[in-house]
């Protein structure tokens, strides 16, 4: 089963963590307190539709970007970095 909460969570934390906005400072722009973005973000609360909306901007989303899951996303990168790993281990001994 798909839990919005899960969901909702995890993107506004990664999002805000891209951003470089801490939870103060994310709730300071949608003139919130910092303990409701960590309750969104621990998925104790989901957040109204205009608080949604108000977080989309801060975070600069559209707010169905909230909800998308993205973990084909991740296994994409980790894919990615450990092929360049090897190659960079690779170029390294052929260099030696």
């Amino acid at each position: 089963m798909i839990r919005l909460r899960a969901i909702l969570a995890e993107n506004i934390k990664e999002y805000r963590k891209e951003m470089g906005f801490s939870q103060l400072k994310l709730a300071n722009m949608i003139d919130s307190a910092p303990n409701y973005i960590a309750m969104i973000e621990a998925e104790k609360r989901f957040p109204t539709d205009t608080m949604l909306e108000k977080i989309a901007v801060a975070l600069n989303r559209e707010p169905c970007e909230l909800f998308v899951i993205k973990p084909m996303q991740k296994e994409w990168q980790k894919t990615i970095l450990a092929e360049l790993g090897d190659i960079i281990s690779q170029k390294l001994n052929e260099s030696q």
